[in-house]
């Protein structure tokens, strides 16, 4: 770093994202680099004054890589957006944290001055993630093959590893529900209130200004629009997800049913999502007035299989070098991957207050497309922050293996 350089102001100019599809739903047709294209390319199309030659990077999050999104897809979807060949991209990976790490390492070259206007996001089709043949480790072998989905979850794991380290992820949710004592019933109660507070979010509009809808053309008739999320479920009840079994503990295994379940669990699902950050030389040539401005990041890690509760020590981290304490949030936007890791989180936090938490639902409704939901929720923090006209928010996520992510977001 050259001496006397200076850290410059990094505005997130505009974010956009596609509807987060269901898994094997409406975007299953989507190839990962073609989605993320699309959320580039409309990106850009929403600021039609800025030269795409002045684009210093793309940073892209992607939390597989082993399918059609290989290859480093922040490049394949900068071409396949139109962008000019002199424009180069890199992928990221930090597993569920993966766009919003993107984001992050996208403003720290904006700040250092390496660029003065890059395109940070992520994407990911759980859909269309491949199955995985390893080779083996001798010629011939005999018996046969075994494949492995690399949808999520652990896959080929190092037989050193601890094995309290590498249990399921929704095991991992039952243990903080184990720590913190939460019941079925408080699960099932935040999970309601996510696909309310979403469902309510999609009829006020809520998200009309960040999403870009998806058209899909059909071997006969009409192509489709794809213009909602659509895991969203308005109509569920707490009867409703009373009813489901529990997804990774049995009573018969272990004394006690459990709690966690696909109603108070995330979804798989698909999407991508795009943000424009700029410096003021970068504004400047745009002409618009931004979104909001990046404050700070921080970064935790944890023991891995608590890895839910990781964002309880990033966000003070964050909050703390932005100069900033949970009373100064207007919101805050927690990945939800599961129910009892949020309410885990919520119960580390004495000082939060629990009306700025997820205001228009959380990823329990929304989806959760592993390597976009991090931009995602930086984009939608930023959306909030303008329509309030000011403010503090944050994004932060858990991250398998145990990790945590948090960015302060102010206006």
């Amino acid at each position: 770093m050259s001496a006397g350089r200076t850290v410059r102001d990094v505005y997130i100019l505009d974010a956009v994202r596609t509807p987060v599809g269901r898994y094997n739903g409406a975007l299953a047709a989507v190839r990962p680099d073609d989605l993320a294209a699309h959320a580039i390319r409309e990106l850009l199309a929403r600021t039609p004054e800025l030269d795409p030659a002045r684009i210093g990077d793309v940073y892209l999050g992607n939390a597989n890589g082993a399918g059609e999104e290989n290859r480093n897809v922040a490049r394949m979807a900068a071409l396949l957006a139109g962008l000019p060949v002199t424009v180069p991209g890199v992928t990221v990976n930090r597993l569920c944290a993966s766009g919003l790490e993107a984001v992050v390492q996208a403003a720290r070259a904006v700040a250092l001055g390496d660029a003065s206007v890059v395109v940070a996001g992520g994407v990911e089709s759980m859909t269309r993630a491949p199955y995985v043949l390893p080779k083996s480790d001798r010629p011939f072998p005999a018996g046969h093959p075994e494949l492995y989905s690399t949808t999520l979850g652990w896959r080929m794991v190092n037989p050193a590893m601890d094995p309290q380290w590498t249990v399921p992820l929704g095991e991992s949710a039952e243990l903080v529900a184990d720590k913190h004592g939460l019941t079925r019933e408080q699960q099932d109660a935040y999970a309601l209130s996510s696909h309310r507070k979403a469902a309510a979010a999609q009829a006020a509009g809520l998200f009309d200004g960040e999403i870009v809808p998806v058209t899909i053309p059909q071997r006969k008739g009409e192509p489709i629009v794809v213009v909602r999320d659509e895991s969203v479920r308005p109509d569920t009840s707490l009867a409703a997800l009373a009813r489901l079994k529990p997804s990774f503990r049995t009573e018969a295994e272990h004394g006690r049913a459990g709690t966690v379940t696909a109603g108070n669990a995330s979804p798989l699902n698909d999407g991508a999502a795009a943000l424009l950050l700029v410096d003021d030389e970068g504004l400047a040539a745009t002409g618009r007035e931004p979104l909001a401005r990046i404050s700070a990041s921080a970064v935790s890690a944890s023991e891995p299989h608590y890895f839910g509760l990781a964002p309880v020590e990033a966000v003070r981290r964050a909050l703390a070098k932005a100069g900033r304490t949970f009373a100064d949030l207007a919101t805050l936007e927690l990945n939800e991957a599961f129910a009892a890791q949020v309410l885990g989180c919520v119960a580390e936090w004495p000082d939060l207050d629990p009306a700025v938490l997820n205001p228009q639902g959380g990823a329990l409704a929304l989806g959760h497309p592993l390597g976009a939901s991090g931009a995602r929720l930086a984009g939608t923090v930023a959306h909030q922050l303008a329509r309030r006209g000011g403010g503090t928010g944050v994004a932060t996520l858990c991250i398998g293996v145990g990790q945590g992510l948090a960015l302060v977001i102010e206006r």
